[in-house]
């Protein structure tokens, strides 16, 4: 980033005579001494990184700023319309830049700014004050010390938000690519280079959520910070659903995080080692045919009809086989005979507990399991055929 800005003086000129230039600059290794050690004692975020050899650097790149002030201020020029700042305008933004980089704030950089300010004025007005500078020179000396010290720190705030963003910005895409990274079922080597890449911190186990994007951000809100969003997923055909990978959401968790999700039309796939998250995904695909409505939809629930639709040709041609006795009927009668013999069948021959499920009379259920023995003959008694006809009927709504 190229900075020019000028800084522009107040009246009266600024004018020192040289040997108060000449002592001012002496002063400079000791006035930077004072500023580092002020910096220290005021601002905690300081204390440890000034306290090793970065100190050393820093001293000296405080020191080379008053300097260069001084060289600015003594060549007569700032109070006749400003001069340019250019260099050490740079140098302030790339501290900027260095201290985002290192995880202090812009707040911190700031208050050091400020003390260093006030301390490099206090050392230097002194001087001023001991070679009898008239008052009005000496007000417009602090005036442009003041104005240095805020173009500075605004260039190095600027540096600061700038290497922010552009850190914000990889993250993000960081986490995007450990995310789609997942979803594809990647080796676990390539997953903890992912995770390391973005600055992610493996949990024990992670939750893949599908939802529609405009739920997301409302979603983000009841989910760990931790959590991980997709919004073009693999094997995903609908172009409006995004993924949330929610980690640690196993147990009670789980519980409140399918009550949070309320009507936000999700689907919640199992808890699964966070490595194994596409397992998660992919059952949550599967899953997303049983919404009916903005009812979040937890699998965990629909294991029985998850298997049953696993496979949805094998599971038609096994109704084919194990219906094939009802195929000749009509089909109000059949559809009444493949309710009650579904209900049979799961209420285990229980003939009140059918005639309530089914709204009809006990002796309703005896016909027509008479019609269903005449059917089937003895084959309702096998036990192949149970099964294959429990199979066959469990995920048939009762007429």
């Amino acid at each position: 980033m190229m900075l020019d800005v000028t800084l522009a003086a107040p009246d009266p000129s600024l004018t020192l005579d040289p040997a108060v230039i000449a002592d001012l600059q002496a002063r400079l290794p000791e006035v930077a001494t004072h500023t580092i050690a002020a910096v220290m004692d005021e601002v905690p975020a300081y204390a440890g990184p000034f306290g090793g050899p970065m100190g050393k650097t820093i001293q000296g790149a405080v020191q080379v700023a008053l300097a260069g002030f001084l060289k600015l201020a003594s060549s007569g020029r700032m109070g006749r319309g400003g001069t340019p700042l250019t260099p050490a305008l740079e140098g302030a933004y790339a501290l900027g830049r260095g201290e985002a980089r290192q995880g202090r704030s812009a707040d911190a950089l700031l208050a050091a700014y400020r003390v260093g300010a006030r301390v490099s004025w206090r050392e230097l007005s002194a001087s001023l004050v001991a070679h009898a500078v008239p008052a009005a020179t000496v007000a417009a000396f602090a005036e442009l010390v003041f104005a240095y010290i805020d173009e500075l720190s605004a260039a190095s705030v600027a540096g600061h938000a700038d290497q922010m963003e552009s850190t914000g910005r990889r993250r993000e895409r960081a986490l995007e690519l450990l995310a789609l990274a997942l979803l594809r079922g990647e080796s676990a080597e390539s997953l903890a280079g992912a995770a390391e890449r973005a600055e992610w911190s493996p949990p024990r186990t992670l939750t893949a959520v599908l939802l529609p994007e405009a739920q997301v951000r409302p979603a983000l809100s009841v989910t760990p910070p931790a959590t991980l969003v997709v919004g073009e997923a693999p094997d995903l055909d609908d172009s409006g659903t995004a993924v949330l990978l929610v980690p640690d959401a196993a147990g009670r968790r789980r519980t409140k995080l399918v009550t949070d999700l309320g009507d936000r039309h999700a689907v919640v796939g199992p808890a699964t080692a966070w490595a194994d998250v596409r397992r998660s995904y992919r059952r949550a695909l599967r899953a997303a045919s049983l919404a009916a409505g903005p009812a979040a939809v937890d699998t965990d629930e629909h294991l029985a009809s998850l298997v049953l639709t696993a496979d949805p040709e094998a599971l038609a041609d096994l109704r084919e086989r194990a219906l094939a006795p009802l195929a000749d009927l009509r089909p109000a009668a059949r559809e009444k005979l493949e309710s009650t013999l579904r209900s049979w069948l799961l209420h285990q021959g229980r003939r009140d507990d059918v005639a309530a499920e089914l709204f009809v009379h006990p002796q309703t259920v005896r016909y027509r399991m008479g019609q269903l023995r005449e059917l089937y003959g003895e084959r309702l008694e096998d036990p192949a055929t149970v099964l294959d006809l429990t199979v066959a009927l469990a995920a048939r709504t009762p007429a």
